[in-house]
């Protein structure tokens, strides 16, 4: 349909060229304050981009005019100019009006016509909305800043900002995405600063003085060059522009900064960072433009002076070509408007609708090209975002620093080879930056107050003796102030003084939280939030109602509840403790093991060992009576085999360790006093009844309570002398069997009565004592990481030492109500090792046994089922093993009474045997040499043995066959 549109139109033009003799005029009208410097450069802009374009473009059957109107600065104004070029002019589109108050009015006439209205200086963030369909920014968003100053905060380390912004459409529509970027960085903006337009210079000053005695000092002015020139010179006036402060301005300033007093520049402005839209001017195009320009505007204005070229020119530049783009896609058919039956030009009601006005909204949003000011591309009906410089004032000018994208973040240089890179917010991918006072030290976000006010901080107190190590509060009548000390004191005094910044403060008794009731923590941390006090020093517990009211440090104790219960004698000394020192699963796996070992000794011995043969019975006596023996080391089996030799050494060892970690544990049992909690768990103080206490007001009443205790059953008490007291009464005896409190109270009873209690848990989850301060407070973030300083270093230690004292005395105390048995975790090790062993000589037995009957095994392949072979080999391991050397020697008697033969060691004696048949007529005689073997074959092929004779006998080389 478009394209048959695009033919219609060009037909169209091509006979309305033919008849008029030259292109087609596109009405375009412009709304501008033409008493401002802004609008004459703009002016002069569009004049050289209707040159330029149709000089590229000559063959263009349309062309752009430009109807100028004057809104004299007025938002009323803006608004008749507009209607009368709507109904008057019939204009296809108006570029403006030059305000964000103006377009607001503007573009809902846009909206009622169907004309689009194209604003290339209106850069407040919420005309880019779904109800203004027909607005077109051909500018950037202030909402595209708020992320690059967001990511100077990270790269800074700012935590507050203070905004300073003029009291307009222009100045409040970007604080919302302002804040939303500051809060998504951990950066909070802690007061606005609000100036109208209109402002007095003593106001001005009002307003500055006001900050000046706050503790924030980095501010963001986002104004107009003419407010914002007067709040930089009022700022330099009271000395808000020396060492310490930090000052960024948005692009609504910075990129008018040549328009700006040098006086104000050099003066007041020195060591300023701003932001402003990158443009690509070194090039060649760029610098025939600017000359261009310069004579069109002297052309226009010859009696003025050459303005600074800015960005809102360049965009103006590029609007006028994005519009005659546009203008020459559609076409023109008739004047495209429906006519209005109303005379009256100002009449709001009868304003005409233009049926070009969606086509040429559709083509300026498709709409792309290289343009003076970089890539023109609109998404979401606003120019999208290609990247901010970031520059620094110095001298009459601005230095650049680096850029910031946001896909990349801060960079030093624009490069493309690193486009794939991680977004980054660190100040070393910017250039080194001078800030006010000609200081290169990074101001901080926070400072004290320059009013010389202390900060009043509000301490518990009085303290009752007991709790006074953790905090003292009292009262000097000499020098009518408040003492404090203790180890709460002690640590934040040492968290103070590694501040990168000295603060001056003073404590302050809270009256309503006396230690000797324990006191209202509740409404302590309530009193910072009202800004009765500016924060609270203290032992004060971490909670969530509390954290809603105020901003806590990290925790610099403990962050749990534990239970407090009296310690009682453990009864051991019984007819069964023997058994007590090692565990059911130690006694199993020791009893496993002692089996498993002796099975693997027989099996290995049983074939070349007769001790491990005999009788089943008798088999199984010996493997038991053989690993048992082992634990007394009396063991008189001897084993022959290598395997055997390794399983039992291994195994002996393991034993030895057993045995003497037996004797020891048992020994401690015996003769050590073993001490146990009369009270293990809640649950045990519920089923039971008993009678629970917890410190006077303390937090801990409701966890109980929660938890299902009976408030009958709950009991407070205000020191540690009650704990023990109420302790060692018990809760038959109007007493309590346990305290339930936070872990540091519990720890600080247990150094004053160590040996009596002890503590279990912890039990429940706490936050652990902190600071509490204002929320927002810039001292939150700083003490959090000077107490994690202070808490992980010596300097702990001994503030610890100097209000706890030594707790090492106790610190074995665990080990004493512990048990003393030992559990098969302790010696998994020897099993696995004594396991080990044994299972590899048992395989490595099973191999040889296979391999050296591996002749039955192929006998018996035929033979039977797998069953009927395992048998058959059953009982050839039952068998001995002739070729042991064990039963090589065999005791063996002569027949006849001859002479036994006693087998014995080779040696080079003669050989000489006996008949055994009673005759030496009747034996068969062989001879042979000492190094002949010992067993032969008679020629009738009787087997016959042969022993070596003694020395006496033994004189030839005859011998005698023995028959068998």
């Amino acid at each position: 349909m478009r394209r048959l549109v695009v033919i219609l139109s060009s037909l169209f033009f091509f006979t309305s060229l033919v008849v008029d003799g030259g292109p087609v005029p596109f009405d375009v009208g412009v709304v501008l304050d033409m008493g401002s410097w802004e609008a004459r450069m703009s002016r002069s802009c569009m004049s050289v981009a209707i040159d330029d374009f149709y000089s590229v473009h000559g063959d263009y059957l349309t062309r752009l005019a430009l109807h100028y109107v004057d809104s004299q600065g007025d938002v009323i104004g803006a608004a008749s100019a507009a209607v009368d070029l709507l109904k008057s002019k019939q204009v296809h589109a108006i570029i403006g009006p030059q305000t964000s108050s103006q377009a607001v009015f503007v573009s809902d006439l846009g909206n009622r016509s169907h004309v689009p209205i194209v604003s290339f200086s209106a850069t407040c963030p919420s005309l880019s909305s779904p109800d203004n369909p027909y607005f077109i920014r051909t500018v950037l968003s202030d909402s595209f800043q708020a992320g690059a100053i967001a990511a100077l905060a990270s790269a800074f380390k700012w935590r507050q900002l203070v905004p300073i912004y003029e009291d307009s459409d222009y100045g409040s529509g970007f604080m919302p995405y302002f804040v939303d970027a500051l809060r998504a960085v951990d950066a909070r903006v802690p007061y606005r600063c609000v100036i109208p337009l209109s402002a007095s210079d003593d106001r001005i000053l009002e307003e500055l003085y006001r900050l000046m005695t706050m503790q924030t000092r980095v501010f963001v002015v986002h104004a107009s060059t003419s407010l914002g020139s007067r709040i930089f010179a009022k700022a330099a006036e009271v000395g808000m522009m020396s060492e310490g402060y930090a000052w960024v301005m948005t692009t609504g300033m910075t990129s008018f900064l040549g328009s700006v007093d040098a006086a104000v520049v050099e003066n007041s402005m020195q060591g300023v960072l701003g932001l402003k839209a990158y443009v690509p001017t070194q090039t060649s195009r760029f610098r025939d433009f600017r000359k261009a320009w310069k004579r069109e505007y002297l052309k226009e204005y010859p009696d003025s002076d050459v303005p600074e070229l800015s960005i809102f020119g360049l965009r103006a530049y590029d609007t006028v070509w994005a519009l005659a783009t546009a203008a020459e896609k559609i076409g023109g058919l008739g004047s495209g408007f429906k006519s209005s039956s109303s005379n009256d030009s100002t009449d709001l009601l009868s304003l005409p609708v233009s049926s070009n006005g969606p086509n040429l909204l559709n083509e300026l949003l498709e709409t792309e090209f290289n343009g003076l000011g970089g890539k023109f591309r609109l998404v979401d009906r606003q120019l999208a975002l290609s990247a901010f410089q970031i520059v620094n004032v110095i001298g009459g000018g601005e230095r650049r620093i680096g850029f910031w994208t946001p896909a990349q973040g801060l960079l030093r240089h624009l490069d493309r080879s690193i486009a794939g890179r991680a977004y980054s917010a660190s100040k070393d991918d910017l250039s080194p930056v001078i800030w006010p006072g000609e200081s290169t030290v990074v101001p901080k976000d926070w400072a004290p107050p320059t009013s010389g006010k202390k900060l009043r901080l509000a301490v518990p107190g009085p303290v009752k003796q007991g709790f006074n190590s953790f905090l003292q509060v009292g009262w000097d009548p000499f020098t009518n102030g408040s003492v404090v000390g203790g180890f709460v004191i002690d640590l934040f005094e040492a968290a103070v003084e590694l501040l990168p910044y000295a603060i001056e403060y003073e404590y302050v008794p809270f009256e309503h939280a006396d230690r000797t009731s324990r006191g209202d923590y509740d409404k302590l941390t309530y009193s910072v939030y009202s800004k009765e006090y500016d924060g609270a020093v203290g032992d004060i517990t971490i909670r969530a109602n509390r954290s809603n009211y105020v901003d806590f440090t990290l925790p610099y104790t403990d962050s749990s509840v534990s239970m407090l219960v009296l310690l009682k004698e453990q009864k051991t000394k019984s007819a069964w403790t023997f058994l007590k020192p090692l565990t059911t699963d130690l006694w199993a796996a020791s009893t496993a093991f002692f089996v498993y070992t002796g099975f693997v000794v027989w099996v290995i011995e049983h074939r070349i060992n007769e001790q491990f043969r005999g009788p089943p019975t008798q088999q199984l006596g010996t493997v038991f009576y053989f690993t048992f023996s082992t634990l007394v080391f009396a063991h008189t089996e001897r084993v022959v085999s290598n395997l055997s030799r390794v399983v039992v050494i291994v195994w002996v060892f393991v034993v030895l360790i057993l045995t003497s970690s037996y004797t020891a544990s048992l020994t401690s049992m015996l003769t050590v006093k073993q001490l146990q909690p009369r009270v293990t768990s809640v649950e045990q103080l519920k089923a039971n009844g008993d009678y629970v206490g917890y410190l006077n007001h303390s937090f801990v009443l409701g966890l109980l309570k929660k938890s299902g205790f009976e408030e009958l059953k709950l009991m407070s008490y205000k020191s540690p002398d009650e704990y023990a007291e109420a302790l060692k009464k018990g809760s038959r005896n109007g007493g309590v069997s346990a305290i339930i409190d936070e872990t540091p109270y519990i720890r600080l009873l247990l150094s004053r009565y160590c040996g009596s209690f002890t503590m279990v848990g912890p039990i429940y989850k706490a936050g652990g004592f902190g600071f509490a301060f204002p929320k927002g407070s810039p001292l939150v973030p700083d003490l959090s990481r000077a107490i994690l300083n202070v808490t992980e270093g010596d300097r702990m230690v001994d503030i610890e030492r100097r209000w706890f004292g030594d707790e090492t005395a106790c610190s074995d105390q665990s080990n004493t109500i512990t048990s003393n048995r030992l559990s098969i975790a302790s010696f998994w090790g020897l099993f696995l090792i004594t396991g080990i062993a044994s299972a590899a000589a048992l395989i490595i037995f099973i191999a040889l046994f296979l391999y050296k009957n591996r002749q039955v095994l192929k006998e018996t392949e035929n033979e039977g089922s797998t069953l009927r072979r395992l048998s058959m080999m059953v009982k050839r391991f039952d068998e001995k093993d002739p070729s042991a050397h064990t039963f090589r020697r065999t005791e063996t008697k002569g027949e006849g009474g001859g002479t036994p033969v006693v087998p014995r060691s080779v040696d080079a004696s003669p050989l000489r045997m006996f008949d055994c048949s009673g005759g030496e007529g009747g034996a068969d005689v062989v001879t042979a040499r000492p190094s002949s073997d010992d067993v032969f074959a008679s020629p009738g092929n009787d087997i016959v043995s042969v022993a070596r004779s003694d020395s006496e006998v033994a004189r030839g080389l005859e011998m005698t066959v023995v028959r068998w």
